[in-house]
């Protein structure tokens, strides 16, 4: 490998400096709303929250928006409001990052792995059926890459089985399925704000619902099981007086990050634009490339494009994908692999779940890599990305 490495690389690289494959977009106003907040009387938990909920509520067109610490906890308060408790299933996609069956676990639930589809790299619909038990309680779809998956047909089966559906829309912020905002479809759905999502809040994240039993569930589970609110209190001491009427947990987002999250979505339409505008030149400069396999495109969603991903066509090259990986790093784009299938980890391995469940994640695994896409990028770092993939590519052919 080391020999085809010098034999590339002999010459100048694409790019003097690392290009990362997705980074945070901050401007002057988002450091002066942070700097607004540190000045005023709340830090922490104060009306800059409920600021953010109701305007990321309004953003997807739901009723109600429940911020929390990280997507992770958001997942997890979720998989509580629908009610997942011990040796309850439920059914979700092995093709994502661990949060999306880990929020299971956190509750004593069982995650039921599906395959994917092969062309878009989500949940298969097909296949869920067949993994309906008595134990199931719930599905949790994952729109992959920022391509929702298909809620129609997901609902169906839901509503078929009176299971309950939490979008895992960690990638979806701004995605619309048959014209509908992703966040106003299901009973749940998760966003993510991590640096390097469609909007930051350093980190942390937010459930959106139309559904008022489980919004009042959310809010309490996010702070300790704590409530009060005086129709809820079993019994009433005074003004000061509180419950903890179950376990919650401390998932609360402050209000410096909601003022970071507000200032974020006023900009939200234009980030997803710029992805898009990359995402165009990808698609036009890597498609005659028998040597790649471009994502599909489905007609009737609309994708916010937080991942871009490409296949490798093992066969018609001499090299297997990591040596493919190493050399676009030295190319300095910052590629990476999006995911592991969660139930090849070593934890879940040791839970029983075995090597071949899921065929076409373990598949797609072995010969995907992601491309640099963020909207802070510059069409010359779009143009490089292009140039070394088809540098790599080319020398690398049989």
């Amino acid at each position: 490998m080391m020999k085809h490495l010098l034999a590339l690389h002999g010459g100048k690289p694409v790019r003097d400096h690392y290009l990362p494959y997705g980074k945070q977009s901050i401007d002057e106003d988002d450091i002066q709303a942070v700097i607004n907040i540190l000045k005023s009387d709340f830090i922490t938990t104060g009306p800059t929250i409920k600021q953010f909920e109701d305007q990321m509520a309004a953003y997807v067109g739901a009723k109600y928006a429940v911020a929390f610490s990280s997507g992770t906890a958001a997942l997890h308060g979720a998989c509580f409001a629908a009610g997942i408790s011990t040796d309850d299933e439920v059914i979700t996609t092995s093709m994502t990052f661990a949060a999306s069956s880990n929020c299971v676990l956190y509750q004593g639930g069982v995650p039921v792995f599906t395959d994917i589809e092969s062309d878009t790299y989500n949940i298969d619909p097909a296949l869920i059926k067949d993994k309906i038990t008595n134990k199931t309680k719930a599905i949790i779809p994952v729109h992959f890459t920022g391509q929702p998956a298909e809620l129609e047909e997901i609902s169906k089966i839901a509503r078929e089985y009176n299971l309950t559906v939490i979008e895992d829309a960690a990638h979806a912020l701004g995605a619309t399925y048959k014209k509908k905002k992703i966040g106003s479809i299901s009973d749940m759905a998760m966003f993510s704000f991590h640096p390097v999502k469609h909007i930051t809040t350093g980190e942390g994240g937010i459930i959106t619902t139309n559904n008022e039993d489980y919004y009042q569930k959310l809010l309490q589970f996010r702070t300790h099981g704590i409530t009060r609110h005086p129709n809820n209190l079993t019994e009433n001491h005074g003004p000061w007086y509180y419950e903890m009427q179950f376990l919650g947990y401390n998932y609360r987002m402050t209000d410096i990050q909601a003022a970071l999250g507000l200032s974020q979505l006023q900009k939200l339409d234009s980030f997803i634009t710029k992805r898009k505008q990359y995402v165009a030149m990808y698609e036009t400069e890597l498609k005659d490339l028998p040597e790649i396999i471009l994502p599909k495109q489905l007609n009737h969603v609309d994708s916010s494009w937080h991942l871009y991903i490409i296949q490798l066509n093992l066969s018609m090259l001499k090299v297997d994908r990591k040596e493919i990986f190493q050399a676009l790093q030295q190319e300095n784009i910052g590629v990476n692999v999006h995911y592991i299938p969660v139930h090849l980890q070593p934890y879940y391995q040791k839970l029983g779940y075995q090597k071949g469940i899921c065929p076409h994640a373990e598949k797609l695994y072995e010969s995907i890599i992601t491309l640099p896409l963020f909207s802070q990028m510059s069409e010359q770092d779009a143009n490089d990305v292009i140039h070394a993939v088809k540098k790599v590519i080319n020398f690398y052919k049989k």
